[in-house]
């Protein structure tokens, strides 16, 4: 799916490409579903370009079946099912990929859920447990706990030992993310979280937040924080600038930082990639974490699923289907 100028969700329309083929390192992907994920919505947007080299065509994430392979990669991967985090092509029914960037589909696990892994996993990974230095016994402050961000933050912090707070717009998101296992879930529209948060950790703060919103949440973040804290942005949603009072940062050692994925090095995404499949993915095989899924599209109603991605009803991550099971 393609459009001809940025725009609403009503652009995208059908194109026919060249099947591209791989180059050293790449395989060629055979997609069955494509993640949908916001960084897609703001490419739409006119606001998100491609980084140089990478594919027009949207989509960050993707499973299906390795179909041809290029030099350098490995002859066993012909034929396997792999879910991929690419740079861009996912909505197509080829995609390629960097073969260190590829995760083996275990056999029980559905390529639509397949699909709605990389990009949060990957996300998640690094930002909370790499950037973030989260470990056991501390606490970490989720935002858009519904998100499919959040919902694997979620999943992941306790799977590893973090008590997690996250925030939601609803008494029923609030419910979906007690039930994936947060342990304080604050509706925002009816709740101050900086008091609830407080009283929740009897004054002294979460050592964590994950913060997709920024503009004025990042203030009222830091008064989260305990000393020595981290504040960990991922996306800028409520604003690209915040006023912050410094004598707080220094008076508690907090640390400020934040990433995006997209642009980084095929070197770096392959050792986060490597770290991914030693230590959590086992997560995903056992089955002990799985995404939540909200709801699936065909590739044709690629607009839909934005529309309802930028509507914030969902629940959970939105995968378009390509060529199925």
């Amino acid at each position: 799916m393609g459009y001809d100028a940025p725009g609403g969700p009503d652009v995208f329309r059908p194109e026919t490409m060249p099947t591209p083929q791989p180059g050293t390192g790449q395989v060629l992907i055979r997609v069955a579903y494509a993640g949908v994920n916001r960084p897609d919505v703001i490419q739409r947007q006119g606001f998100y370009p491609p980084p140089p080299g990478a594919s027009p065509i949207p989509g960050l994430e993707v499973s299906g079946t390795v179909v041809a392979i290029g030099k350098g990669a490995p002859p066993e991967m012909l034929n396997q099912q792999v879910c991929a985090l690419v740079s861009g092509g996912g909505y197509a029914e080829y995609c390629l990929a960097d073969v260190r960037h590829c995760l083996h589909v275990p056999g029980d696990l559905p390529l639509d859920q397949a699909a709605a892994l990389p990009e949060t996993l990957f996300t998640v990974w690094h930002n909370v447990f790499e950037r973030g230095w989260a470990k056991e016994g501390e606490t970490l402050l989720v935002h858009g706990g519904t998100s499919g961000i959040g919902t694997m933050a979620i999943m992941l912090g306790k799977a590893f030992g973090l008590t997690v707070i996250a925030t939601a717009g609803s008494a029923d998101k609030c419910q979906a993310c007690r039930d994936l296992g947060a342990d304080l879930a604050i509706d925002y529209k009816v709740q101050d979280f900086v008091e609830e948060v407080k009283s929740f950790t009897e004054g002294r703060g979460v050592q964590v937040v994950l913060d997709m919103v920024s503009g004025d949440y990042v203030a009222r973040n830091l008064a989260c924080l305990a000393e020595d804290g981290r504040h960990v942005t991922i996306a800028v949603l409520g604003g690209l600038k915040a006023t912050l009072d410094m004598a707080l940062v220094m008076r508690k050692r907090l640390t400020l930082t934040g990433s995006t994925l997209r642009p980084r090095s095929d070197d770096f995404k392959a050792l986060l990639a490597d770290e991914i499949a030693e230590v959590a993915w086992p997560l995903i095989v056992d089955g002990t974490v799985r995404p939540v899924m909200d709801r699936t599209f065909a590739l044709a109603d690629a607009g839909a699923a934005h529309a309802r991605m930028e509507g914030g009803d969902h629940i959970g991550k939105i995968v378009l289907r390509v060529g199925g099971d």
